[in-house]
């Protein structure tokens, strides 16, 4: 298969910073990590892709500096660790756990070192597309979707959270969990929470033709999943037009949180590329 991927973040209409943070690499075995977009569909490499979106919290406590460290952090693991003669899902599954839980280790060494940046945390998804699976590993309430054009939007993480949490007991439905006034209380992330980080983990078999999407509660929080859906399905693989249009959802809802968007698209081998579409205002802002 091969793959192309697009990102925004943005501050929100109402906060001042951006706490979000995203990175990602095309191709591991290249280590070329950006964090905007990719020009054109590349071969899936033998180690495959990763991605990854984080959300800070903390606000004057530099929850932006726990969100960078995270990031940076797991690409750090990831470089040093990317020679493996086999990758099999047990090292796919040891991976994704050892970065998390070093990002956590280096937030936490912060924390310690800078009295100012106490209380600081970050959530974490983090999602690795290799051969024919997408693994997804998170802490926290930042998602991971797959859009697939016959079966629509599914989301794959669930949220480490209160409401999530009083769904699961059945006390409330999703639907109110959506306007719950406790919505924003984190159970899971890396920091400040006084717990070890461990992440969830799931396998998703991919097939070309769907699109992998991860965000931060900014565009989740205040957008249904069927609201979602529908951008997705009219801009299916734009992944450009995709993180335009549901950046604008977000904004539309009341932008009260910062946004990041992160979209991965995937084609088959012999698959033509879809046309590059012409640049819209939100292109023209971000480059």
């Amino acid at each position: 298969m091969k793959i192309r991927i697009s990102g925004l973040t943005d501050a929100g209409k109402v906060r001042d910073n951006n706490e979000d943070a995203l990175l990602f690499c095309e191709d591991l075995e290249k280590q070329e990590w950006q964090d905007r977009r990719t020009t054109e569909y590349i071969s899936l490499g033998s180690l495959g892709t990763l991605l990854i979106v984080a959300d800070g919290m903390g606000g004057a406590n530099a929850g932006e500096v726990a969100s960078s460290l995270a990031i940076e952090s797991i690409k750090n693991y990831f470089s040093q660790q990317r020679a493996q003669s086999a990758i099999t899902q047990d090292l796919i599954t040891e991976m994704l756990q050892r970065s998390i839980v070093s990002a956590d280790q280096v937030i936490n060494h912060r924390m310690s070192e800078d009295p100012t940046s106490k209380g600081m945390g970050t959530t974490i998804v983090v999602c690795w597309v290799i051969g024919k699976t997408a693994h997804v590993a998170w802490c926290g309430d930042s998602r991971c979707y797959v859009y697939k054009r016959k079966k629509g939007l599914q989301r794959l993480t669930i949220d480490h959270s209160y409401v999530q949490e009083l769904i699961d007991k059945g006390e409330i439905t999703e639907e109110e969990a959506f306007n719950h006034p406790e919505n924003n209380i984190i159970t899971r992330g890396l920091g400040d929470f006084q717990a070890y980080p461990t992440a969830d983990i799931v396998n998703f078999d991919i097939k070309r033709g769907d699109t992998i999407m991860l965000c931060s509660d900014g565009l989740c929080g205040y957008c249904t999943d069927e609201e979602i859906e529908k951008v997705m399905k009219e801009n299916y693989q734009d992944v450009d037009a995709d993180c335009e249009k549901l950046m604008q959802l977000a904004m539309d809802a009341g932008g009260q949180d910062n946004i990041t968007v992160l979209i991965a698209s995937l084609i088959g081998d012999k698959d033509s590329c879809p046309p590059k579409p012409k640049k819209s205002f939100f292109s023209r802002l971000f480059g």
